[in-house]
């Protein structure tokens, strides 16, 4: 079996989690897992740190913290950063596309 080169990006992966709307952390975590059919799953200890890091960037915010002894939080991606995912978005779809040109190059 061939191993990827490299993990998609997990602050991408997030904030594309969030663009439809609010999620609490394991929200986020299974929304990935589930869209992807199980081949990105990113761990609790990756998630909880990139999303500290892109809470201090101001990319998402907290809209609600639920009381208890597992405290669930609550974010969402800010309207900024929604058009900022959207160029990402549109950079993989242009790297997919040069891809597909080389690689039917290549197959000739």
């Amino acid at each position: 079996m061939i191993n990827p080169l490299s993990e998609p990006e997990p602050t991408y992966l997030i904030l594309l989690a969030l663009y439809q709307g609010p999620l609490h952390g394991y929200g986020i975590i299974k929304a990935i897992e589930n869209v992807s059919r199980g081949i990105y799953v990113i761990a609790p200890g990756t998630f909880y740190d990139v999303i500290k890091n892109i809470q201090k960037k101001g990319w998402i915010k907290t809209i609600e913290i639920e009381p208890g002894s597992r405290r669930k939080i609550t974010c969402r991606i800010t309207d900024d950063e929604k058009e900022v995912l959207l160029v990402e978005y549109n950079k993989y779809i242009n790297l997919i596309n040069m891809s597909k040109i080389i690689l039917n190059e290549i197959e000739k």
